[in-house]
C-alpha cells in the first residue's frame, strides 16, 4: 500500500471480502484434472495483492500440503507462466530472481541489473540483498562484482549499499558544488573523473540531485545527460543515464522501458513482465499516465497490440485500465497538459540562431577566396565551408554580387560544379535566400510522379505570414507558376484545403481573445465528440489555420479544460493520414516551434533497421536542416 501521507498510485489493490482458504481451493480446482482454467488462474491471482498472494500460497501448502508455485509452473507454460510465478513471489524475491537469471550462465542481462539497482529505493535494496541471501545462500554483492567489471562494477556496488541519502535531505550549501565537481570531473577535464559521477549520483538524495541538475545546466549551458553521454561509454554510461531518470522521474523512466519493450519487431518479455509485476503496486498509474502522455497512445492499447492469449489478458489486467477509452484519461494527465499549454501561452521563445554575422567582413576577398578554393585542379572544400557557415545569409548574397562582379561568373555554378553529394546540396542551400530555399523545397516536393506530404507539412505549418508572402513571390519568380495552383494541382481533399488556407498568409497576428477561445475550443470539442454538423476536418481547419499562435495557445488550454485531452491526443485518435499530420506539425509549432524542428532533426539522423536511410532513399536532413 502508499507509504503514510501519500496517495496511492498502483493498479492493484486488496481484494475486498479476500479468503485465503477459498482461494487456496479455487486455485486446486483451476489445476485439477485434465487441463487447467487459465482464465480463472489469471483473474484470481491478478486481482489479489502480492501480500494476498502469499498468503493463499501460505493456505494452499496448509490444505493440500504441496506447492502453489510448483503446481503453478507445472499447470502453465511459457510466458504466461512466468508473468504468474512472478506475481506469487514477494517483490523482494522477485528482484532477487531476475538479478540471479541476468548474471547465471555465460554472459550477463546488464540492462536488468541497471533497471533494477537504479530504480530501487533503500529499503527495497536492503529487501533485496536480504531475499537473495536467503534464496541462492550467496552474497548478492560478490556475484555482481564477480560478474562485472570497471566503474560499471562500482557503480553497482554503490548502488547496493542502499545508502542514498533520503528525499528530505538537500544539502542547499553543497548544491553549487556538487554542480560544479561534476563538471570538472567531466567536462572541464583531460579524460574524465568517473569516481566523482559515482559518489555525487550514488549517494546524494534524489531531491538534492535535481537541485544538482538544475544547477548544471545553468553553469554548463546543458544537461547533465547531454555530458554523460559524451564522458562516459558503454554500460557505466547506460547506468548513469538510468539513475539520472530515475533520479527526474521513476514514472518516465518505466514508461520508457515499457515503451521500448513493445515497438518494433518482436517483444521483449522479461523486460515487460518485470516492469508490469514489480510496479503494479507501487506507481503503475503514474506510468500509465506518462505512457498516453509521451507517446500518444494508451499503454493498455500498446499491451492489447503487441501481445496475445491469456499472456495478453493477464497483463492488462494488472495494466488496470485504458487511458484512451471514454473518461479513462487521467485528470492528472489532464493537468499536465493544460500546465504545459498554460507555460507555453506566457513564456517568451527566444529564437537563436547559431550563425551571425561575420564581423570585418569583405565580400571581395571572401569572393577572392572561394575562387582560389575552386580554381585549378581539385577543390578546397574546407575552405568553401569555412567562408560560407561562417557568414549570415545577407552576406552570403553580397558573396554571390562581388563574385559576379569580379569574375563574370555564377557562383552558384562554380560551387554545383565543384561539390557533389550532400555536402554540395548544403552549400547550395546556404546561397539561397530562406525564401528561394522554401521555394525549392516546395517546388522539388511537387513536381515530377508522387507528392513529398511531409516537406510541404513542415514549410507550410511553421512559417509566418511574411515569410510565406516571400516565399509565394519567390516561388512565382524561380517557376512562373502560382504556389497555390501547383498546390491544389497536386493534393486533393482536405489536405489540399488545409495547404491552400496557409498558403494565403492570412493568419491572425493579434493577441489572444480569451472569449473567443473559449468559443474555439467549444467548437473543436463538440467536433470531437461528434455533437456537429461540420465536418471534423473543416471547423479544425478554420481555427488551427486562421488564428494566431498565442490565441491558440489559449484555444488548445481551454480544450483541455473542456475535454480531459489534449488537443494533439485528439486529433491523432480522430483523423488520420496527411491531414492528421498536417493539423498535429500546426499544434507543435504553436507549442514550440524550436522543438518541431529539434524533433524534426532527430528523426532525420536515426539510423535503424527499415528506416528510410536503410531503404536506400538517404536521409531527410538536406531539406531539414540549412541554418540561416
Amino acid at each position: 500500500m502508499a507509504p503514510k501521507g501519500k496517495v496511492y498510485r498502483g493498479s492493484v489493490k486488496d481484494f475486498p471480502g479476500f479468503n485465503a482458504s477459498q482461494d487456496a481451493d479455487a486455485l486446486y480446482n483451476a489445476m485439477k484434472g485434465f487441463g487447467s482454467d487459465k482464465d480463472a488462474i489469471l483473474d484470481l491471482i491478478t486481482s489479489r495483492s502480492n501480500k494476498q498472494r502469499v498468503e493463499i500460497c501460505q493456505a494452499y501448502k496448509s490444505q493440500y500440503g504441496k506447492d502453489l508455485i510448483a503446481d503453478l509452473k507445472y499447470e502453465l507454460t511459457g510466458k504466461f507462466e512466468r508473468l504468474i510465478v512472478s506475481l506469487m513471489r514477494p517483490p523482494a524475491y522477485s528482484d532477487a530472481k531476475e538479478i540471479k537469471d541476468a548474471i547465471a550462465g555465460i554472459g550477463t542481462d546488464e540492462k536488468c541489473l541497471i533497471e533494477i539497482l537504479a530504480s530501487r529505493t533503500n529499503q527495497e535494496i536492503h529487501d533485496l540483498v536480504a531475499a537473495y541471501k536467503d534464496a541462492y545462500e550467496r552474497d548478492l554483492e560478490a556475484d555482481v562484482v564477480g560478474d562485472t567489471s570497471g566503474h560499471f562494477k562500482k557503480m553497482l556496488v554503490v548502488l547496493l549499499q542502499g545508502a542514498r541519502e533520503e528525499d528530505d535531505v538537500v544539502s542547499e550549501d553543497l548544491v553549487e558544488q556538487d554542480a560544479k565537481d561534476l563538471l570538472e570531473a567531466g567536462e572541464l577535464k583531460w579524460g574524465t573523473d568517473e569516481a566523482q559521477f559515482i559518489y555525487i549520483l550514488g549517494r546524494r538524495s534524489k531531491q538534492h540531485l535535481r537541485m544538482v541538475f538544475d544547477e548544471y545546466l545553468k553553469i554548463s549551458g546543458k544537461p547533465i545527460e547531454r555530458s554523460i553521454r559524451a564522458e562516459l561509454s558503454g554500460d557505466f554510461e547506460k547506468l548513469m543515464l538510468a539513475v539520472v531518470k530515475c533520479v527526474r522521474s521513476t514514472a518516465e523512466y518505466f514508461a520508457e522501458r515499457l515503451y521500448k519493450a513493445m515497438k518494433g519487431l518482436g517483444t521483449r518479455d522479461n523486460t515487460l513482465i518485470r516492469i508490469m509485476v514489480s510496479r503494479s503496486e507501487i506507481d503503475m498509474l503514474d506510468i500509465r499516465e506518462v505512457f498516453r502522455t509521451k507517446y500518444d497512445k494508451s499503454l493498455h492499447n500498446m499491451i492489447k497490440e503487441d501481445t496475445s492469449g491469456e499472456y495478453k489478458k493477464a497483463l492488462l489486467k494488472l495494466c488496470g485500465g485504458d487511458d484512451d477509452a471514454a473518461g479513462e484519461f487521467f485528470p492528472e494527465a489532464a493537468q499536465v497538459a493544460y500546465r504545459m499549454w498554460e507555460l507555453s501561452a506566457v513564456a517568451k521563445v527566444e529564437l537563436r540562431g547559431t550563425v551571425q554575422p561575420a564581423s570585418n567582413f569583405n565580400d571581395d576577398g571572401d569572393a577572392q577566396v572561394l575562387r582560389k578554393a575552386m580554381k585549378g585542379l581539385g577543390t578546397d572544400e574546407g575552405a568553401i565551408i569555412e567562408v560560407l557557415t561562417q557568414r549570415s545569409n545577407a552576406q552570403r548574397q553580397q558573396i554571390l554580387k562581388a563574385y559576379k562582379a569580379h569574375y563574370g561568373r555564377d557562383l552558384l555554378a562554380d560551387l554545383k560544379s565543384e561539390l557533389s553529394g550532400s555536402l554540395a546540396k548544403l552549400i547550395l542551400g546556404l546561397m539561397l535566400t530562406p525564401a528561394q530555399y522554401d521555394a525549392k523545397q516546395l517546388r522539388k516536393a511537387v513536381e515530377g510522379a508522387g507528392t513529398d506530404e511531409s516537406t510541404l507539412i513542415e514549410i507550410m505549418a511553421t512559417r509566418n505570414n511574411q515569410e510565406i508572402a516571400a516565399i509565394n513571390e519567390a516561388y512565382q519568380q524561380a517557376y512562373h507558376k502560382s504556389l497555390e495552383d501547383d498546390l491544389s494541382s497536386d493534393t486533393s481533399g482536405h489536405f489540399k484545403r488545409i495547404l491552400v488556407s496557409l498558403a494565403l498568409g492570412n493568419r491572425d497576428e493579434g493577441p489572444e481573445n480569451l472569449t473567443q477561445a473559449h468559443e474555439d475550443a467549444k467548437k473543436l470539442a463538440d467536433v470531437a465528440s461528434n455533437d456537429s454538423s461540420d465536418s471534423l476536418e473543416t471547423r479544425f481547419l478554420s481555427i488551427l489555420c486562421t488564428r494566431s499562435y498565442p490565441h491558440l495557445r489559449r484555444v488548445f488550454q481551454e480544450f483541455v479544460k473542456m475535454t480531459n485531452h489534449d488537443v494533439e491526443h485528439a486529433i491523432r485518435k480522430r483523423m488520420s493520414g496527411d491531414v492528421r499530420d498536417a493539423f498535429v506539425a500546426i499544434v507543435r509549432s504553436v507549442k514550440n516551434k524550436p522543438a518541431f524542428f529539434a524533433d524534426k532533426l532527430y528523426k532525420s539522423m536515426k539510423v535503424q533497421m527499415g528506416s528510410p536511410r536503410e531503404q536506400g532513399y538517404g536521409t531527410l536532413w538536406d531539406s531539414d536542416f540549412i541554418p540561416w
